[in-house]
């Protein structure tokens, strides 16, 4: 080898492209960081990771897909724990039949499931400007978030995941996010990582103008927006709401109370610093007539009102979900609960007088005494009538604009650190209002917004 070639492979050429390697991968995190997700592909250090969640997923689904639900969780489903060994891995799956019965309860097959978590399609990191140290991936068609979790964090969502079943039986509209798994990864010669699956709030998000996260409070709840008529996406907060409103009309007593219900039984699990995420989107024109169409409502009140449904009961029909097309005749008692909605429209598409027609069924008295018990388990439950929509859970209809709303990050408990950082804030900053402050009176003062910013 001569002088040339030596001085083309020596330490000072290896250097050269380390440096080289640092700058540009350093040039690639900023950018990153300015659009807040983009695709993991080959060159990200997170794609080996990434593979082996959407092989192991597969593998975990199929699983329940070859073993059949219980009729009934018992107390062994909640506490399973299968591992399935892979070539670089291996990947554990906790609770499985409990997710699995809720993924059915919300309309998703396992096939569907499957399909979106494991497929060809990349995955997508989303740059969260949270001050938590976990990672934030997106199936590639936006459906699903996977989020990195600590042991702590898992271990506390296990031990309530009867209670937070039994919730979203009770309350099967609830805006509490849905979690669909959860999971360990363990590769070798890396620590172990913890994650979980949950439906994401904001699906379908194609046309969505703003996303916000609220806490209610005031201190460090402003970020600064991104430039007007870029791509960037960036979760804005509490102080850039400040003089808008969310117009629900006559969903706002509805939205209110959910939000009462689904806090109030936060408060039960002594956890604080979650937020309520809202985004909104225009309604399209037609989108705008589609409440005047009779077919439409009928759809919408097939989706919304079934009392058997449960996701603690494997066999139970899967509502709120895709209605089956041949499965469209309206149940004289649904049809009932609607009135609600639809008193305030005067004719339909083809001229029908829906509101006559829906006074004269709820007046015959031959259907008084059978529904009276399924509209009082109706508004026990606090249902509403959904949108015909891909995800009706977390999709409000105002009169202008679509809402995406959902409370996430439910896993911080008010423990002996908490009551620390409280005091420590309280002293320091007696004037502002914080995130870190009791149970109750977090409760109490994001129902507080949410009442003094809907109309």
């Amino acid at each position: 080898m001569n002088r040339a070639e030596m001085e083309m492979s020596g330490p000072g050429v290896s250097r050269h492209r380390r440096t080289v390697k640092r700058r540009r991968w350093g040039r690639l995190r900023q950018q990153w960081n300015l659009l807040g997700l983009f695709e993991i592909d080959q060159q990200h250090e997170f794609y080996s990771l990434t593979c082996m969640m959407k092989e192991g997923l597969c593998a975990a689904v199929q699983n329940t897909i070859d073993n059949p639900l219980p009729d009934e969780l018992s107390e062994d489903d909640y506490n399973l724990e299968v591992t399935q060994i892979h070539k670089d891995f291996r990947m554990e799956t906790y609770a499985g039949p409990v997710f699995a019965s809720l993924r059915r309860s919300l309309g998703m097959t396992e096939k569907e499931y499957q399909q979106s978590l494991s497929s060809e399609g990349s995955y997508l990191q989303f740059i969260s400007n949270s001050k938590s140290k976990a990672d934030f991936f997106l199936t590639n068609d936006k459906q699903f978030f996977l989020k990195t979790q600590s042991k702590r964090e898992v271990r506390f969502l296990l031990s309530n995941l009867r209670i937070y079943m039994e919730h979203l039986e009770k309350y099967p509209h609830s805006l509490l996010v849905k979690f669909l798994g959860v999971h360990r990864i363990k590769i070798a010669h890396q620590r172990m990582k913890y994650f979980i699956v949950m439906q994401s709030v904001f699906y379908p998000d194609d046309r969505i103008t703003a996303r916000y996260d609220i806490k209610g409070c005031e201190m460090s709840r402003w970020t600064d927006p991104a430039p007007e008529g870029s791509q960037i996406i960036v979760v804005l907060k509490d102080l850039n709401f400040e003089g808008q409103f969310i117009q629900l009309d006559q969903q706002c007593p509805w939205f209110l109370r959910q939000v009462e219900i689904d806090t109030a039984f936060l408060q039960t699990l002594n956890v604080l610093d979650y937020s309520l995420l809202l985004a909104h989107q225009p309604l399209h024109q037609d989108e705008l007539s589609q409440s005047l169409s009779f077919a439409t409502l009928i759809m919408r009140a097939k989706k919304s009102v079934n009392a058997t449904s449960s996701p603690t009961h494997a066999t139970s029909p899967t509502v709120p979900g895709v209605v089956a097309e041949e499965d469209s005749t309206p149940l004289s008692s649904e049809l009932h609960s609607t009135q609600c909605h639809i008193t305030e429209m005067h004719r339909g598409n083809d001229g029908t007088d829906i509101a006559s027609l829906e006074e004269d069924k709820i007046e015959q008295p031959s259907m008084l005494g059978a529904e009276s018990a399924d509209l009082q388990i109706f508004q026990a439950q606090n249902r509403r009538l959904l949108p015909n929509f891909k995800n009706p859970l977390h999709v409000i209809d105002g009169p202008e604009q679509r809402y995406f709303v959902g409370i996430i990050d439910i896993f911080t408990v008010y423990g002996f650190k908490k009551r620390l950082e409280h005091l420590w804030k309280s002293l320091r900053h007696p004037r502002q209002t914080f995130s870190t402050v009791s149970p109750p009176a977090y409760c109490h003062r994001l129902c507080q917004w949410v009442q003094d910013h809907t109309k």
